[in-house]
């Protein structure tokens, strides 16, 4: 008899985690779909006119389409390390992807294990910690992302498949040969069969990480002529500070791409990639459908930061500019939002975490950066006035509410732009005296506590070193 009583007070605790007497069977579960270094290209934000995302539309059409959410950091390690902990880059150390995230908040909750913790079963496949910094500890079940195939000598060998590290090619294989296939399977398959806890349920897809390497069909989509390219002025960095140029190091990635013939080539693939994972996600969706939790699961799917192909003279993430931090963020939530709406609020992803705890009725812990977006889930035309904060590098922050972006770097010097009249952010105000109301307004949100960076996976030294903040020798990181 002894040893059940510590069963019955868990089951009372989860009882009571559920609150308002909602039992295990009524609990809503949680399908959590993370798609890899995937911008504002997709059709339903509009970042580019040819992109075609109708899985990823339809998902949006569901409930609501954040169109300006921004990730935490602008690097896959800190950015998902924040959003998986609710805890921000300026509160743990945790800038850059070399930094592995756990020795640096040892006591940490994560997400899934909050939910474990509170009655559910926890399981994933694919990236959604990052690389080598997965949390087994927060899985009941994990399938690991695997290889692809690669491209055919021919292939490889094409300097059109390539400028310096920016890496691309048509593959000849069958989507069941890819990676991200196998991993929309074990969601599939998870949702097809009966559970008897409720679920939190994540799927990683890796594309459009580089390299942008997918079957034949999805470059097709996208003929070569009739690609579009970003538009970008050869001016664009002449009003940015130093800190910002160095950021972007236009002599690099860039300029190879300009010398190598690739901008177009490159936009394709990435394009190509954004279709192949359209297509994964239109899997995962169509096997919810076909559950019997159809209605009781609340479906989010983001991007973990944005990307540049040439804005700014820039590629990869790794800056503090809209196409960096601007990432995709929607929520369908039955019983709680009505289907297409969209919220133009500025909302950052530390907000996603305490939202699905208070959706699912699970404690929300004091310690957390963010807080919860229930409220514009109900009502996206509230005011909302928490801008969204991105981080690079201890002491680089940018803020952006409704109509501004602001920048500060670590030396001090800032960008600020108006995206009522210059949504490309060509023209820099930081130096305009009309505007220094603005900035001392939105300067009041940057965080008080920067805290020291987390030690360095001795392992991953060169990639850090490459991607540092302002560092002037070495090329942008491959991560």
């Amino acid at each position: 008899m002894s040893r059940s009583i510590p069963g019955i007070l868990f089951l009372m605790c989860v009882a009571l985690s559920w609150g308002h007497g909602v039992s295990a069977a009524e609990a809503p579960n949680v399908l959590f779909i993370a798609v890899d270094d995937l911008n504002d290209w997709i059709s339903c934000l509009g970042g580019h006119p040819d992109c075609k995302t109708p899985n990823i539309d339809r998902l949006a059409s569901r409930g609501v389409l954040f169109t300006n959410a921004h990730c935490a950091a602008p690097a896959c390690n800190p950015s998902r390390a924040a959003l998986m902990t609710g805890i921000r880059p300026s509160s743990s150390g945790v800038y850059l992807n070399s930094q592995p995230w756990r020795p640096a908040m040892p006591d940490a909750v994560t997400l899934p294990q909050h939910f474990r913790n509170n009655g559910y079963e926890a399981v994933g496949s694919g990236k959604i910690f990052h690389g080598r910094y997965n949390d087994l500890g927060s899985w009941d079940d994990y399938l690991k992302q695997t290889g692809d195939p690669k491209p055919v000598p021919a292939v490889l060998n094409d300097p059109h498949s390539r400028a310096g590290t920016i890496i691309w090619g048509v593959l000849d294989v069958e989507d069941k040969e890819m990676s991200d296939y196998k991993m929309a399977n074990y969601a599939i398959d998870y949702l097809g069969k009966k559970h008897e806890k409720p679920f939190f349920l994540a799927c990683g897809i890796y594309r459009p990480h580089m390299p942008w390497q997918v079957p034949r069909k999805y470059y097709d989509m996208y003929p070569l002529d009739k690609i579009q390219l970003p538009q970008v002025p050869d001016d664009d960095l002449d009003d940015v500070p130093a800190a910002g140029v160095r950021m972007a190091k236009p002599a690099g990635d860039h300029a190879k791409i300009l010398k190598t013939d690739n901008w177009r080539y490159s936009v394709q693939a990435y394009l190509a990639s954004i279709a192949f994972a359209d297509v994964q996600v239109g899997r995962v969706l169509d096997a919810l459908d076909a559950s019997p939790y159809a209605k009781n699961t609340i479906v989010v799917l983001w991007g973990d930061h944005g990307w540049h192909l040439g804005e700014k003279h820039h590629w990869r993430k790794f800056s503090l500019w809209e196409e960096a931090t601007r990432v995709p963020l929607m929520m369908v939530v039955p019983g709680v939002t009505k289907s297409d709406l969209r919220c133009d609020q500025a909302v950052d992803f530390m907000n996603i975490y305490p939202t699905l705890c208070e959706l699912c009725q699970l404690p929300i812990g004091g310690y957390l950066d963010g807080v919860s977006m229930v409220p514009l889930l109900k009502d996206p035309d509230i005011i909302w006035e928490r801008p969204a904060l991105t981080t690079h590098g201890r002491l680089n922050h940018a803020l952006r509410d409704n109509q501004y972006r602001l920048i500060r770097y670590r030396d001090g010097s800032e960008e600020l732009y108006d995206h009522k009249t210059d949504s490309m952010e060509w023209k820099n105000l930081a130096d305009d005296p009309q505007y220094a109301e603005v900035k001392q307004r939105l300067a009041k949100s940057f965080p008080s506590k920067n805290a020291l960076a987390a030690p360095n996976d001795t392992k991953q030294s060169r990639n850090q070193n490459k991607q540092r903040p302002g560092n002037k020798k070495n090329k942008s990181s491959k991560q």
